[in-house]
Parts: structure tokens; C-alpha cells; sequence
């Protein structure tokens, strides 16, 4: 046996994004985001995108838990955890209210200097994501989202003042949160909160999709410029949801359609850590003519911004058979997916793979020889509060040991070059793809649920006291506390 510690100066903390947790939603200047117009939904109910805000409808990312005046004590209650890093993101629209500015809105810049001023009180390290499903609803009417090149400037713009103002403050940040989803792109919940985008009727969505995640990847490559120019010490990264895309049997043609699926995944990462789109790719977008528009500059801009590691959140992996869809007629990564008998699935119906997450961060290694940092991971579940007041989730350190376990082994026996581990949703927050109080993931638990009912009183879960333990040790004893 081996002792399962993780290296010096190891980030353990928690992830989540300002819309999820901040609420204050049109307070001290701050303008809508298109999560301000999703509705509640639930497992089996998706949310809806509305074009406004329409009254008798429930917008839970409104008021969410009021990180945005609770956050001295939710940050207190981490650093009681002994995070070393927080993970969170700026809201856009804090920043830029409509999007496309001239001057960026102080209230909002103050509120940011603020929280990670606290940060730094209790010796975390902000991680800060610049784009996380938060973008201005005015950018997504008035120009059609990443449709056109026009955010390009919008969103650099957006970069360079966060840069400036909080150089001396924020050394971690990352572009665009989950910029792979756009994968998917026959979900309108993942287009809309990546990308802004709202399709028009008889649109070839593959087609917007590329055009759209290319601008992004150019914005992304020049944020990271910029970044560097003004400070040096910045670790700017990518960030992906990754998910290891297996064959599901040991037929040639479900081995093909799994490597096939990858690259249709991962191009997305692979333009930002490699600058340049993979071969694949580009013979796919000349087959298909999806080419619309790409420049010579922009290919020698993405050269010149590759990101300094890769950040990924990993909760589940996906198979495929070729049985569904044959390799050279994929198009959307889903329709050639088939449930996987091998593993369990969570109430929201996610198949838990801890032995993936060592796999992924193996492949991640041998195809970008990157730092890694896995900033989100966990699993949503229903909690019960005991008539003393009590959270025992059990199942919730059963999920995390174990995957927690993977990872060392993939530093340690396997050597993975990995920054930091954050957890999603350290603290209780409002679910991005249902909507929901609910579905919970924290180690904090915040007393409110998916009607908006609730006091937003904090406590602490059987599992805050379980992760408290793991940090202190460095990862040492995972098993503190397991019956």
C-alpha cells in the first residue's frame, strides 16, 4: 500500500458560479443574464429560457442563497473547512450591465474587490472564472450571442478590466466555463447558457454551434494575452466538462465511433491548449462547409493564447455504439449514447464512475502534458434534516472518497501533473441544469428549497466535518468518520 497524500501547496477548496449563489439580481446597477431569465425545472422537467421576465414564473437564480450579502460567513464556514481556494466566477453582468458598455459599473467591481479581500483574510485563493453561464441578456437580443464576432470585443473588453482591477488579487482564473457543452448542441438549455445562442427556426444548429464556439476560442486565446500582459504571474486556464467517452463493446466499429466522439468533444480544448484546431476537425468543418468565418489572424491569435493548464469538471462518463449511429454520420455526441449496466446512477439519473476520473486525468495528460485542475466534482442528492438538525449524507462521502481515492492514485502511482480539487457547490446553491434548491451538492446546507421558501440559515453537513479532515491531512485519511 501506498500513502495516498497529495504534494505541497495542493489546492483543496470548493467551486461554484455567481449566478448560482449570489441572487441580488438587479441590485447596485447590476443588469440581467440570460440565467436570470431560466425558470425552475426539475429532474424530469427542463427549465425555460423565457425572453424577459414574466410574472407567476419562478426565476430562482433571483435571489438564489444571497451569497451576495452572506458572503463573510460563507466564507468563514471555508476557511473553517481549511479551503485553500475558492472557486467562483464574475458575473458579466455585474461588470457591463448591458454588455456593451463603454464604462464598467463600480458598484460591481467593489463588490468583487470585497469578497475576495475576505478571501484573502482567511489565506484562500480566489479562482475566478470570467464566463460562467452568465451572459448579458442584452448581448444575447441585441447581437444574437456568440453568433457575431462583435463579442469578441465585448468580452475581451470584459477581461481586461477584471485583469486590471484585480491584478494584484486574483492569481488563478480560467475563460469560459464548460465550453465543450456546446457539443450538445440540439439542447437549447446549453446553447443559451454558453453561448447566447437562440435558434432561429430552420437554423442548421451544428453550423451556429462552430461558428459561435470559434469566436469564443479566439476571445479566450486573446483574454489569456491580454492577462499575461498585465501580470506575468497569472495562471490562466481552459475549463471543460469531461466526461471519458467509452466503446461499449470491444467491436472495431464502437472503438472507432468512441475515438470519433472524442474529438468531436475535446476540439474545443484542443484549439486552446495546442492553438491550432485538429486536423479532424478542420476536414470535418471543410466536409460539412461550416466554415463561415475564420481569418488568418485569428488562427495566429489562437497560436499566441494558449492557456497555461487545463481546468475540468468531471462527473460522469458516457458510452457509445455504433449500433445507434454509425462513425461517419455523428453529428450530436448524444445520439450515440447507451447506458452503461457496469455502473450506478444518482437520483438525477448521472452514472457514477470514480475510476473514470483516474482515466480521464491520464487522458488529459497524455493529450495536452498540461497542469491539470479538476474545479468541479460531486453529486446532487436529497438531503434530510434531522430533528436535532443534522445533515448525515453519508452518500456524499461515499461519492467523494472515492473519487478522491482515483485521484491520488493517478498523481501518485500514475504521475499527474494536478493544481487543485474543488468540489461543486461546496455550499448549497440553485442546480444550473434544473433549477433546484433541492438538488443539493454542499457540504454547507442552506435552509431553502425549489418553491423559494426557506430562513438561508447555514449549518453544517456530516460531510463539512468529513472534508475538513481530508485537508487537514492532505488527502492522507479519507476514511475519518466512515462507519
Amino acid at each position: 500500500m501506498f500513502e495516498e497524500k497529495m504534494p505541497k501547496g495542493f489546492l483543496w477548496g470548493g467551486a461554484v458560479a455567481a449566478h448560482q449563489l449570489e441572487g441580488a439580481w438587479n441590485v447596485d446597477g447590476k443588469g440581467p443574464s440570460v440565467a436570470d431569465v431560466m425558470t425552475v425545472g426539475s429532474a424530469d422537467q427542463p427549465r425555460e429560457i423565457t425572453d424577459t421576465v414574466e410574472p407567476g414564473k419562478i426565476y430562482p437564480n433571483h435571489d438564489a442563497i444571497d451569497f451576495y450579502h452572506h458572503y463573510p460567513e460563507d466564507i468563514k464556514m471555508m476557511a473553517e473547512m481549511g479551503f485553500k481556494c475558492f472557486r467562483t466566477s464574475i458575473a458579466w453582468t455585474r461588470i457591463f450591465p448591458k454588455g456593451d458598455e463603454a464604462e464598467p459599473n463600480e458598484k460591481g467591481l467593489e463588490f468583487y474587490d470585497k469578497l475576495f479581500d475576505c478571501c484573502h483574510k482567511y489565506g484562500i485563493e480566489p479562482v475566478i472564472t470570467l464566463s460562467h453561464f452568465e451572459i448579458p441578456l442584452h448581448l444575447v437580443h441585441q447581437y444574437g450571442g456568440w453568433r457575431s464576432r462583435k463579442m469578441i470585443d465585448f468580452f475581451t473588453k470584459f477581461a481586461k478590466v477584471c485583469f486590471q482591477r484585480y491584478r494584484d488579487k486574483v492569481k488563478y482564473w480560467m475563460t469560459f466555463n464548460e465550453i465543450d457543452n456546446q457539443s450538445d448542441f440540439n439542447n437549447p438549455f446549453l446553447m443559451a447558457t454558453n453561448s447566447g445562442l437562440l435558434f432561429r427556426k430552420g437554423e442548421n444548429r451544428e453550423a451556429a454551434m462552430y461558428q459561435a464556439a470559434h469566436y469564443e476560442v479566439v476571445a479566450s486565446a486573446l483574454a489569456v494575452e491580454i492577462g499575461h500582459q498585465i501580470n506575468p504571474d497569472f495562471q490562466i486556464g481552459c475549463m471543460i466538462n469531461y466526461m471519458p467517452i467509452y466503446p461499449a463493446t470491444a467491436k472495431p466499429a464502437d472503438q472507432l465511433l468512441a475515438q470519433e466522439a472524442a474529438q468531436r468533444r475535446y476540439w474545443f480544448s484542443d484549439v486552446q491548449a495546442n492553438g491550432e484546431y485538429p486536423r479532424e476537425v478542420e476536414t470535418y468543418l471543410q466536409r460539412k462547409g461550416y466554415r463561415q468565418d475564420i481569418t488568418t489572424a485569428d488562427r495566429m491569435i489562437l497560436r499566441e493564447g494558449t492557456v497555461d493548464y487545463v481546468g475540468f469538471s468531471y462527473y460522469s462518463s458516457m458510452t457509445v455504439s455504433a449500433d445507434k449511429v454509425g462513425v461517419d454520420e455523428l453529428t450530436d455526441l448524444h445520439s450515440a449514447g447507451v447506458p452503461n449496466d457496469n455502473l450506478p446512477k444518482t437520483d438525477w439519473h448521472w452514472e457514477v464512475d470514480p475510476e473514470g476520473l483516474r482515466y480521464g486525468l491520464n487522458w488529459l495528460t497524455d493529450r495536452y502534458h498540461k497542469p491539470l485542475f479538476i474545479v468541479e466534482n460531486g453529486m446532487g442528492a436529497y438531503d434530510k434534516v434531522t430533528a436535532d438538525g443534522k445533515i448525515h449524507d453519508d452518500y456524499r462521502i461515499d461519492y467523494l472518497r472515492q473519487h478522491i481515492s482515483e485521484m491520488e492514485k493517478a498523481v501518485v502511482l500514475d504521475g499527474v501533473d494536478l493544481m487543485g480539487y474543488t468540489p461543486w457547490g461546496c455550499i448549497d446553491l440553485v442546480s444550473a441544469g434544473t433549477g433546484q434548491m433541492d438538488k443539493r451538492y454542499g457540504f454547507i446546507y442552506v435552509d431553502k428549497n425549489d418553491k423559494g421558501e426557506g430562513s438561508l440559515k447555514r449549518s453544517r453537513k456530516d460531510s463539512f466535518y468529513w472534508f475538513q479532515h481530508v485537508i487537514e491531512s492532505n488527502g492522507a485519511d479519507l476514511d475519518y468518520g466512515v462507519k
